[in-house]
């Protein structure tokens, strides 16, 4: 075996020279457009709500807006499958870019204003981020498919810790200013916003083209549509939308069962569980995303496998921490086992759409794919927002530790049900994958005898 060859197989082509630049180029365009608004929802929604002269019932109203977009994601991939994947982002960030400074520039905007901005925003969403998931399993693709968790991995692992490090260069300047907080939020949201524009500039010079939808006999409009109904004949697209969903579903409950649970429950300080917060939905989301990629490629060979692990881990902190009983003493425990709970969404959130590209579906239709997965992926945020968000308020006007300890309780049961659902599909999918694998394998076989 050359040399060559060797490095081939030890390393996925898509960190390879000529492809890495590509790559993040696409995952970066799944995090920029969002930097200067939902990015700052964790830690600095207070901050962004004064800079934008909202309250916080109104940033919830936009966001529900934004929410809007989980029945926009089928339509959104007959687009993907009718144009390129540059084209699609570069329009996206374009409009973000466009958006943000009405936004951020016209003095006294109206709520109404904001409200169609959001709308707009949500449309886009479901075109645009597709074509982030499609733009990966484009760019990372090769003869024998390698890498590919470890891709959807990376994607979780760089948007997160970005936005991250973003959002800590913002707290801090606030901590040490807190007398100019709006003045550094509004220079921070321009700043970001106008990231956008080098990040055009990169896609039309490193994202290479890729197949649209096309039948003889029939136009492209018609084959994109013919290739969007044949993803929703497909059972296993189906199964890997539902094991997103679920993993999806146990993130949101996980952002309201972080820090407000220890400052309700536990009484514990802004400080003590504002840290907690960003680490147990920042930085562990970081790490576990990497791992998440690796364990997928090189241990199970499998990301569908890695989904259903995640969800069964995640099942499993969220039981326990269901089951112990609530007192003073049981805050730090209580800490562990919600990082256990942490470490089996984000590892399970890092590929959560890589079991559709490991159905080797055809590249024409795979935008479609990926959009049925996203539509299913993140429809949560239309009711496990609001209903967690109610959780959390009636718990904040509970009276006592031993008031408010039940109504979390109903969020953790949820979350363990949900989190067993979605490893019963993962599992189930990744059993029917094996018997198309070895369906293909035989006729391979057949060919060659």
């Amino acid at each position: 075996m050359s040399t060559t060859e060797t490095k081939t197989s030890r390393w996925p082509h898509f960190l390879s020279r000529g492809k890495i630049g590509s790559y993040l180029t696409v995952v970066m365009s799944g995090q920029i457009p969002y930097s200067s608004f939902e990015a700052f929802k964790g830690a600095l929604l207070l901050p962004l709500c004064a800079m934008l002269g909202i309250t916080e019932g109104q940033f919830g109203t936009l966001m529900g807006w934004i929410g809007i977009a989980m029945f926009l994601y089928v339509p959104g991939g007959w687009i993907n499958n009718r144009f390129q994947i540059k084209h699609i982002l570069i329009a996206w960030c374009g409009w973000r870019l466009v958006t943000y400074m009405i936004l951020f520039l016209v003095p006294n905007l109206s709520f109404k204003v904001m409200i169609a901005i959001a709308i707009s925003w949500a449309v886009w969403d479901a075109i645009g981020w597709p074509a982030v998931v499609n733009g990966v399993s484009f760019v990372t693709s090769d003869e024998n498919s390698k890498g590919r968790g470890l891709a959807m991995g990376l994607l979780e692992t760089i948007r997160r810790g970005s936005e991250m490090l973003m959002n800590l260069l913002v707290v801090g300047l606030i901590a040490w200013r807190p007398d100019n907080k709006e003045t550094i939020m509004w220079i921070f949201a321009m700043a970001y916003a106008l990231l956008l524009i080098p990040m055009i500039i990169a896609l039309l010079k490193m994202v290479p083209s890729n197949a649209i939808a096309h039948e003889e006999s029939h136009s492209d409009n018609l084959a994109a549509l013919i290739g969007l109904g044949k993803v929703l004949m497909r059972p296993r697209v189906w199964l890997a939308g539902l094991a997103a969903m679920c993993v999806y579903w146990a993130y949101v409950h996980l952002i309201y069962a972080s820090a407000p649970y220890m400052t309700i429950v536990f009484k514990a300080s802004d400080g003590v569980s504002g840290a907690f917060g960003i680490f147990n939905t920042g930085l562990v989301g970081v790490f576990a995303g990497l791992v998440s990629g690796v364990v997928a490629d090189y241990i199970f060979k499998s990301s569908t496998v890695m989904m259903g692990v995640s969800l069964t881990v995640t099942a499993i902190g969220a039981g326990l921490v269901y089951v112990l009983p609530v007192n003073e003493s049981a805050m730090w425990i209580s800490m562990i086992l919600l990082m256990v709970m942490a470490i089996g969404v984000f590892m399970g959130k890092a590929v959560i759409l890589a079991p559709v590209a490991e159905l080797h579906l055809p590249a024409a239709i795979n935008g479609s794919a990926m959009a049925v997965g996203s539509f299913l992926a993140y429809a949560p945020v239309f009711w496990a927002n609001p209903w967690a968000g109610k959780i959390v308020e009636q718990a904040n006007k509970a009276s006592s530790m031993e008031a408010a300890a039940p109504l979390f309780g109903k969020l953790f049961l949820i979350t363990i049900l949900v989190s067993a659902l979605g490893a019963a599909c993962a599992f189930t999918l990744a059993f029917f994958n094996k018997k198309a694998d070895n369906k293909e394998i035989e006729a391979a076989k057949l060919e060659t005898e």
